[in-house]
Order: structure tokens, then C-alpha cells, then sequence
């Protein structure tokens, strides 16, 4: 079997680099399947499709999902079974980052599954593997004969040197790019963006936008390319639509009720009266239309959708009364929680997040296991949606794709905030809390964090903040541009686009288009828009709190950062550990180590972190001839005693340096245990430390140095045959030494 003959290409240059499209060598069951190579990052995306549609459900029923193999980086997993586990929130991203382009092209009212999989095969952890499995995700819709309204391409675009580069190595995004831009769209309209930024104009993100355009393109031509050689027919598939005169009948019946209940302002209160509204439309149109009782609720849903729109079209009036680019009353607050490290509370209208800070050590950064080139975070956000803020009732389970998202996304608002390790060593964790939830609750979820983080003390660079954008388009084109959008025109509008930033600039950015896409003129209209907003928000949050705190809470850690020669860091480890370890237990604290010869200390108290750092610069300290210190007797011998002078460095007090007098025994004058007075005489070749104590007191009256020294060594109270070490015998000659053990051999007889 001739494998080569079977394979169908096309290809791409995006940003000077080939971008390989290529079916029919892997995967030939699934109903479309492409291999995307960008550089030596491989990527093989199936899209399957269930042969029915599922029944009973009101939605469409896409599945994406991004699966990273550690073997394409040359990597074995971790953990006690050593092999892929639960996706990581890298994975999770990356899967919502396929899903959200897509997802609007297909039919409206088509029910059955379609599962996209994305299998990372190979990475250079230069090219980035979601962007090869975003546009292979489209280009194994288009020619699976899935209906799919495809094609679509996505580029990343990078800020670097101030000039905007096209899929920029993973390398530059981490290092040196104030801009990571994610553009996905058709050759004719935007329909997904997805950023993080570094304080970027508003003016730049729409340059880049406009170049990343330029560049989907041609990635869509070559997926057209490749449709017109490998593309399978359209499959056939029942398209779920609800019955005209049912939706005249449910109109007709519905459009006052409906009305009557729009005009309440409050959440609740409009949501139950239009429950009410659609009971009361089934009851009366259940014997007429038994057969398709299923249907008057979302025949219901269109007649409240179309009415919103036509009143903010029409009347420039939304569902709470507020015009189209008014904000809802703001409230916050800070310092709510007593033992917490930092709080911050946030309120817009109906929306309310409580975010809480906390600080910790090196040690308590998260350690990433995936195939990216980033192996810790010391920033993290975490986003908590619990069921009791839309007053609802749901089992409690661990984070879905939903909230891992707004914490990622209010993460790449604030991150670039924080200062450096080296000028605030903690370990950043937030938590946001969302307690009332009525729209933009992921950028509550940013005010509040802001907040949070400058009353625990993290001096943030600036304040961010955030606010949600949304958009109703008619059939005659026009359209409406709504700030702070809430629940009911999220869910009913044709655009969900979130904003972050400071007053420089823009720090995230997050737009989803359910519409066929987004002009320029649309999508820069919506910025500006956001930015007056964004600025009445700022000027809120600095009624509560102005600036970043002074002082760390009572309850926070303390750090004490010193640096060291690296060459010393075994040194303060020691043998096994058991220095540092020796420090820790004496001091109570915890010591984090960097290559680089940064120390980081941390305790509760911190006069135990000064105490271990004087402990640590004792130890890489070096000791100086001249210098005096105060030691201690850690052994005695005929000949001296030796005294620890500086952590692990003894020297020795010759006996006759313990005193101007005359001293017959070393523990006449000290021993094992006492703190004495010494000073550094010399250091020899070999590293050997010669102290003196009697050098650091004045010398007594009358004493002579000149005849101390011409008189012989006093040698009637060592034992017979004890010397110093290297002094000379009888002969003038130096002590002969005699190696290895067992009984001296026997004197040979003299001839």
C-alpha cells in the first residue's frame, strides 16, 4: 500500500512560515481528519458527527477538546501512574479557544453531536500547538460533509519592539511580547479575539486585529484548497424548526405578556414574571398544538428576544431602563474579612464578587506538568461560580470550562499588574468569590481582585478594571452597542466582549461574535466605548481604596531576600540538607533558594526570618585576617582549643595565644561550650585559620613581646612526645609520620 498516494495537501505562508495541511494518512474513520504542521509542531484534529440528533435538548451539541501528549515533548508525566490524566487548564483554554469560533457557523436548530479532538503529536515548543489546532479543527469540518459554515482560520500576533509580529515563537510571547493576541475569523469578518496584554492602546489591538485579518486569509484559501481535493459530500442531517404557525400562534399570544413584562426593571422580578408568561402560553396553547408542546417555550424565548432588540433599536431603552451606554450603580468596599490577607468587594447592579488574596512563599508556586515551556506561576486566579448566585440549586463539583476561563482571562488582566519577584517575592493566589450574579461577573471578578490585592499590599503597578460589552444588530443594519451588559442581553445579544485595563491601556481583552462576524468600525466603536467606561470604573474603585497598602496584614508572611555568591549555595545546604535544615527547625521558617544566589526567607515573625539570614550571611561569609569575632570552644587539645568563628568554620587558639600568662593546660583557661573573644592572626595556604584571644585584650604592664619571643617553648607540662602539629624535632628536622594501623613493628636489633 502506497501510504504517499493517499495524502491530499495544501498549504500556507503565515508570518514568513509554511502552514501544512494534510488528510488522508491518519485517522481515515473519522469523518474528517487533518494533520497541521507549523515548524516541527504536529497536530492531528478529527471531527466526528453522530449519526441522529439528540432528542429533548434546546442547544447544540459541540464538543472540543485539546489533548496534550507529553511524549511530543519528549516528556514522561508525572505522578504515581505516569501517564495523561485530567486535562490541564492549559489544555482546557485551548479547548475553549476551538470551540468559540466554530461554534457559531453551524446551522441554527441542528441537534446532533459533533466532536472535535485536537491530538497534540509533536512539539518544538516554538510554535504554538493551539493555533495549529484551531485552524485544524476547521479544516476537518469543512471536508467531513459535516454542515458547517466554515472555513476559519486564527493567527497569534505579538507585540515586540513595538512592532506587531505574526505567530511569534512560544519563547518571544513569554519574554519579550507586550502583546498575545489571539484573531480568529473568516476571509470576510472577525468572529473571536482573545488577549492578553501589557497596558496595549486601544489604536494597536485594532492594528493587530487588522493584520492578523490579512494573515486568516490565507489560511482560509488553503483550507478552501484542500476542500476542493479531499472535501466529502454534505451529509444529511434534520434540521430541527419550529412550525410557523405555532410560532404566529405563540407570537400573537405572548407579545403582550411579554411586553408587560419587560418593563420590570429587577432581575427576579422580570425573570419570574416572564416564567409566568411562558406557563401561561403553554396552558393555552397545549390542546392546539399537543404535539409540539415542546417547542412554545423556545418559540416564547424568540418572541422576548426579538422585543429586547426592537426596544433598544427602536427606543434606545434595555431591559432595566438604562440606556445603551449607561453603567449600573457601582459599590465597593475593602478589608471585609479580618484574617485574611486582603478583601475586596465589588458591586455592579445585580452582579457581586467577593475576591480574597493570599500571599505565600516560593515554595508555594504551581508547578505546571504539560508540554509548554512555562513550569511554574506565581500569580494564580481562581473564579468560583456557585449555584445560590443565580438563586439556583446544583450539585457542588469541581471547576468546569466556564469558570477555568473567567479565572484565566481576569488572571491575564492583572498579572501583567504585579511587580517582579525580586521587588515583591510572594506567591500571589486570588480568589474570586461570585455571590450575585446578573452579567460580566468575570469582570467583577477583576475590580474586586484589584481591590483585594492593593489592601493586602501588593504594590499593583496601576488599578484595572473591567467592564462587559454586548451588541444588537437588526436586519437593516443597524445596531447597538451596549455597555455593562447584564445576563438577559448576554444570553439574547449578538456579541459578548470584555475589556481590561488601566488608564494607559488595555491589559485583556475577550470578544465572541454570534452574529457571522465583526467590522472594523463595530469593533472599534465597542473599544472606545469601553474605555469611557472602564475609566468611570477606575475613578469607583478609587473612592475605596487609592492606592496599594503600606503594610502587609498582621497575618501575612514576612520575607526577608538576601543574595549570596551561587558558588555558596551548597555550602548553606549542606551534607543531605542538613544545614538548611538545621536553620529552618532553629528558626521556625522556610527558605526558598534560587540559581541565581537569591535567598528568600519566610516566617510569620520577622525577626526568626532576620535571625535565619544572619545565620545564612554567617555562612557564606568569609572570615578576614585582622578580623575579630566572638566564638565559640567547640573542642580542646594539649595544644589549643578550636573555636567556631562563623557557621561550620573553626580556627585555632594555639595555648599560647589563650593568654599572656604562662598556661600549663587548656582548660585552665577555657572550655568546650564558652563564647570567647577571638581575632584572625593568619590563614595559611591550605585554608587553615590561626586565631589568637589574647590579641583582642590589652596587654598587661610591663609585658615584653621581644622577650616572650626569644624565650624557648615552655615544654614541661606536655606529655613525652606530644607536639604541634608541624613543630620540629630535636634534630631540627620535622615529626616523621607513620601511616596505616595494627602494633608498631618490633626495633631491629643492632648489628
Amino acid at each position: 500500500m502506497d501510504l504517499a498516494a493517499q495524502v491530499r495537501r495544501a498549504e500556507a505562508e503565515v508570518g514568513g512560515e509554511r502552514v501544512v495541511l494534510e488528510t488522508g494518512l491518519l485517522a481515515r474513520q473519522a469523518h474528517g481528519a487533518v494533520t497541521v504542521t507549523m515548524g516541527e509542531t504536529v497536530v492531528l484534529v478529527t471531527a466526528t458527527m453522530s449519526e441522529t440528533p439528540r432528542g429533548g435538548i434546546d442547544f447544540f451539541p459541540l464538543t472540543c477538546d485539546f489533548e496534550e501528549r507529553m511524549y511530543a515533548a519528549g516528556k514522561i508525566p508525572g505522578g504515581f501512574f505516569k501517564r495523561e490524566g485530567r486535562p490541564g487548564e492549559r489544555a482546557i483554554l485551548t479547548s475553549r479557544l476551538i470551540d468559540r469560533p466554530i461554534r457559531p457557523l453551524f446551522p441554527k436548530g441542528f441537534r446532533n453531536d459533533v466532536q472535535v479532538i485536537a491530538t497534540v503529536l509533536s512539539t518544538d515548543q516554538e510554535h504554538d500547538p493551539g493555533i495549529a489546532a484551531m485552524n485544524g479543527a476547521s479544516a476537518a469540518l469543512v471536508i467531513s460533509g459535516i454542515p458547517f459554515g466554515g472555513p476559519v482560520g486564527a493567527v497569534r500576533i505579538g507585540l515586540i519592539n513595538d512592532e506587531l509580529v505574526v505567530n511569534p515563537t512560544m519563547r518571544q510571547f513569554e519574554e519579550e511580547s507586550r502583546l498575545d493576541l489571539v484573531v480568529a475569523g473568516t476571509e470576510d469578518a472577525i468572529l473571536m479575539v482573545e488577549a492578553g496584554a501589557n497596558e496595549v492602546p486601544e489604536e494597536r489591538i485594532l492594528d493587530a486585529i487588522a493584520l492578523a485579518h490579512e494573515q486568516i486569509k490565507r489560511l482560509v484559501a488553503s483550507q478552501r484548497e484542500l476542500m476542493a481535493t479531499a472535501g466529502k459530500p454534505a451529509r444529511q442531517v434534520t434540521i430541527v424548526k419550529p412550525d410557523q404557525a405555532l410560532v404566529d400562534a405563540v407570537r400573537e399570544a405572548a407579545l403582550p405578556l411579554v411586553r408587560e413584562a419587560l418593563s420590570n426593571p429587577e432581575k427576579i422580578a422580570r425573570e419570574d414574571a416572564l416564567r409566568a408568561v411562558e406557563a401561561e402560553v403553554v396552558e393555552k396553547l397545549g390542546e392546539r398544538f399537543a404535539e409540539q408542546a415542546s417547542q412554545v417555550g423556545e418559540a416564547v424565548t424568540a418572541v422576548v428576544k426579538d422585543e429586547i432588540r426592537r426596544r433598544i433599536l427602536d427606543d434606545g431603552v434595555r431591559p432595566d431602563g438604562r440606556k445603551p451606554a449607561e453603567i449600573r450603580a457601582l459599590a465597593c468596599a475593602v478589608g471585609l474579612l479580618p484574617r485574611t490577607h486582603g478583601s475586596g468587594l465589588f458591586q455592579r447592579g445585580q452582579t457581586q464578587v467577593l475576591s480574597i488574596v493570599t500571599l505565600g512563599t516560593g515554595q508555594d508556586e504551581q508547578r505546571l506538568d504539560d508540554i509548554g515551556i512555562q513550569d511554574v506561576k506565581r500569580y494564580m486566579h481562581h473564579y468560583v461560580f456557585p449555584p445560590f448566585s443565580v438563586g439556583e440549586v446544583r450539585p457542588l463539583r469541581g471547576p468546569g470550562r466556564r469558570e477555568v476561563g473567567h479565572g484565566a482571562l481576569a488572571e491575564r488582566a492583572l498579572e501583567p499588574m504585579t511587580p517582579p519577584a525580586d521587588q515583591f517575592p510572594y506567591t500571589l493566589r486570588v480568589v474570586s468569590e461570585v455571590l450575585e450574579s446578573n452579567g460580566s461577573t468575570s469582570m467583577a471578578s477583576v475590580c474586586g481582585s484589584t481591590l483585594a490585592l492593593m489592601d493586602a499590599g501588593v504594590p499593583l503597578r496601576a488599578p484595572v478594571g473591567g467592564i462587559a460589552m454586548g451588541l444588537i444588530t437588526g436586519p437593516d443594519g443597524r445596531y447597538a452597542v451596549l455597555t455593562d451588559i447584564q445576563g438577559m442581553e448576554d444570553e439574547m445579544g449578538d456579541m459578548d466582549f470584555k475589556v481590561a485595563g488601566s488608564r494607559v491601556g488595555v491589559t485583556a481583552l475577550q470578544m465572541d461574535i454570534k452574529t457571522g462576524g465583526l467590522s472594523r468600525k463595530v469593533f472599534a466603536e465597542a473599544l472606545a466605548q469601553a474605555r469611557a467606561a472602564r475609566m468611570v470604573v477606575l475613578d469607583a474603585m478609587a473612592q475605596a481604596l487609592p492606592a496599594p497598602r503600606t503594610v502587609l496584614s498582621t497575618y501575612a508572611p514576612r520575607i526577608v531576600t538576601i543574595q549570596i555568591n551561587p558558588d555558596k549555595i551548597r555550602d548553606i545546604i549542606g551534607p543531605g540538607g542538613k544545614i538548611i535544615n538545621k536553620i529552618t527547625a532553629d528558626t521556625g521558617t522556610k527558605i526558598d533558594i534560587e540559581q541565581d544566589g537569591r535567598v528568600m526567607i519566610a516566617s510569620a515573625n520577622e525577626d526568626a526570618a532576620r535571625r535565619a539570614a544572619q545565620m545564612i550571611e554567617g555562612i557564606v561569609r568569609e572570615v578576614q585576617v585582622g578580623e575579630a569575632y566572638r566564638g565559640k570552644v567547640t573542642r580542646l587539645m594539649n595544644f589549643g582549643a578550636f573555636v567556631e568563628v562563623l557557621p561550620g568554620k573553626e580556627g585555632l587558639v594555639h595555648i599560647s595565644e589563650l593568654s599572656y600568662d604562662h598556661v600549663n593546660k587548656v582548660e585552665d583557661v577555657v572550655k568546650v561550650g564558652d563564647e570567647i573573644d577571638v581575632k584572625v592572626k593568619e590563614i595559611d595556604s591550605m585554608g587553615r585559620i590561626n586565631l589568637t584571644h589574647r590579641g583582642t585584650q590589652p596587654p598587661p604592664e610591663g609585658w615584653n613581646p621581644e622577650y616572650e619571643e626569644r624565650q624557648p617553648a615552655d615544654i614541661s607540662s606536655r606529655p613525652r612526645g606530644m607536639r604541634p602539629r608541624g613543630e620540629a624535632g630535636r634534630d631540627g628536622r620535622p615529626p616523621r609520620r607513620r601511616t596505616g594501623g595494627g602494633p608498631r613493628p618490633a626495633r631491629r636489633p643492632h648489628p
